[in-house]
């Protein structure tokens, strides 16, 4: 059974930066597309970023684009996501997702694993 727990949520003031990570175990990491997405308060969960099982790519929501960079490291089964020029908007609890062979969809139903999630506020 697939595993993800993350970490490095916090406070943090807008413009600022956060980094965080997921740790995977349980099967083959290299086989699963890993995804962040976030949920506010009163809001739907949405799609933050994707990484693709079969390569480099990697896909993006709008909001996000030029700001976050999402990266998986397939050596200790982790998967990463830098957040710089935070916005208050970007307040949310932000949860790891995996999809084995997943094709990065950006809908929260075609991921079968979840994190526990961990929470970020960005204060003005």
């Amino acid at each position: 059974q697939v595993q993800l727990v993350e970490s490095g949520g916090g406070s943090v003031q807008a413009g600022g930066s956060l980094r965080l990570s997921c740790a995977f175990s349980g099967r083959s990491f290299s086989g699963y597309t890993m995804a962040w997405f976030r949920q506010g308060p009163g809001k739907e969960r949405e799609f933050v970023a994707a990484t693709l099982w079969s390569g480099t790519n990697r896909i993006y929501a709008n909001s996000v684009k030029g700001r976050f960079t999402i990266s998986r490291n397939n050596a200790n089964n982790t998967v990463s996501l830098q957040m710089n020029s935070l916005k208050q908007e970007d307040t949310a609890d932000y949860y790891c997702a995996a999809s084995y062979r997943g094709l990065g969809r950006e809908t929260k139903y075609s991921y079968n694993y979840w994190g526990q999630g961990t929470q970020v506020t960005v204060s003005s």
